[in-house]
């Protein structure tokens, strides 16, 4: 009987560990790495609490898989709802981890660093919203805030940020109320943007940053946008969509795009095309429409690296990308794995990692394929009356 307790009490140290190794590793090149350790920990030992959906992460999981094995596309429209908010539940703690509080990507110039990219690329973004410092900004699916945050300060303007996810409303309320350059000017609400909880006219101005891809039915979702702006108002909006490239026929390209839907909660991912038709059936004179991931300014003439670059693999221990190699991505699994044995992550918590994993590969390879972009970039203004 000791001797098993003493093999017990060794798999223990050495699973603590290797946990605690790889934890090091991937955030050590990180912007403030032991608190994001510390947050991360925190939050996953917690989560079952918080979950909108009831019962545990591995249910979840179960229910957010079974929802996207339903090969019947209308299946998971229907129920969009229950797939965004079961999804966001399981991923924004892994996305605020190993992303930041700004869930996008970026491509990036050289001598940027990852946070000055990502900034950039939403600063990019608001100049075009053409606001002033007493108007009020919607953004259409902020996730935790962190986009809104930035620009706010960037126009010093207010800015409501909608999520349908309840755990996503009070985590970003959380750190927005900890900020003082933004606390009086920030605030999230709970809320579907299929059925916007405002009253006419009410904004200067909206922007989406690669949210309205959950949508069921984009001319409803930019309808109920369009409603709520003050005559001649814009909305500025990057969409993730099927480029020109992408072939329907084409099994890999078809597969492709699944592997996406399923690791980034989508019910369906539409074309380029179909997003500017949706555009302007809800009513907006278009006052820009370009895929940003393949314009001359985004490449800076081969400058830049593009957005799908944080998710190549990379052999580089302390990196990332280090995950997204075939060792880094079974080091990962085995950690998360044994954090479930060891009872520090709830059950579940793998099934939920390696969707995710498995969606970021689909990312890398749908990008680098060029048969996908998460840049369709979007102006929009609502007419004034005539």
């Amino acid at each position: 009987m000791p001797a098993v307790n003493v093999k017990s009490s060794e798999a223990s140290l050495v699973a603590v560990s290797l946990v605690g190794t790889i934890t090091t590793l991937q955030l050590l090149t990180e912007w403030d790495p032991v608190g994001r350790c510390i947050t991360f920990w925190r939050q996953l030992r917690h989560h079952e609490k918080k979950l909108s959906c009831s019962g545990t992460v591995h249910e979840g999981a179960q229910g957010y898989l079974d929802l996207h094995a339903a090969k019947d596309v209308e299946i998971r429209t229907l129920n969009y709802k229950s797939l965004v908010n079961a999804y966001y539940d399981l991923a924004t703690v892994f996305y605020e981890w190993g992303w930041g509080p700004c869930f996008h990507f970026s491509s990036k110039f050289p001598f940027e660093s990852f946070w000055e990219a990502t900034r950039r690329h939403e600063y990019q973004l608001a100049a075009k919203l053409n606001v002033t410092r007493e108007g009020h900004v919607l953004d259409v699916g902020c996730g935790i805030g962190g986009p809104m945050r930035n620009i706010a300060r960037f126009l010093s303007c207010k800015i409501t940020g909608l999520t349908l996810n309840p755990y996503q409303v009070d985590r970003g309320n959380e750190i927005g109320a900890r900020d003082p350059t933004v606390a009086d000017k920030t605030q999230l609400v709970q809320g579907d943007f299929m059925d916007l909880p405002f009253e006419p006219n009410t904004f200067q101005a909206a922007y989406a940053i690669e949210a309205t891809c959950h949508a069921p039915d984009r001319v409803q979702c930019y309808k109920q946008v369009y409603d709520v702006l003050e005559p001649g108002g814009r909305f500025v909006l990057y969409e993730w969509c099927m480029t020109d490239k992408f072939d329907p026929n084409n099994e890999e390209h078809q597969v492709l795009k699944k592997k996406i839907e399923e690791g980034n909660g989508l019910p369906d991912i539409i074309t380029c095309k179909e997003c500017l038709k949706a555009f302007q059936q809800a009513g907006f004179n278009i006052v820009e429409a370009y895929d940003y991931a393949e314009s001359d300014g985004y490449e800076f003439r081969g400058l830049a690296k593009p957005w799908y670059t944080p998710l190549m693999p990379s052999w580089n221990p302390v990196s990332q990308r280090f995950q997204f190699n075939w060792f880094g991505a079974m080091v990962t699994n085995s950690a998360i794995r044994m954090l479930e044995l060891l009872r520090i992550a709830p059950k579940g918590t793998k099934t939920t990692q390696k969707y995710l994993q498995d969606g970021g590969f689909a990312l890398r390879d749908a990008g680098q394929a060029k048969i996908f972009t998460t840049a369709y970039f979007m102006v929009g203004e609502k007419p004034f009356a005539t």
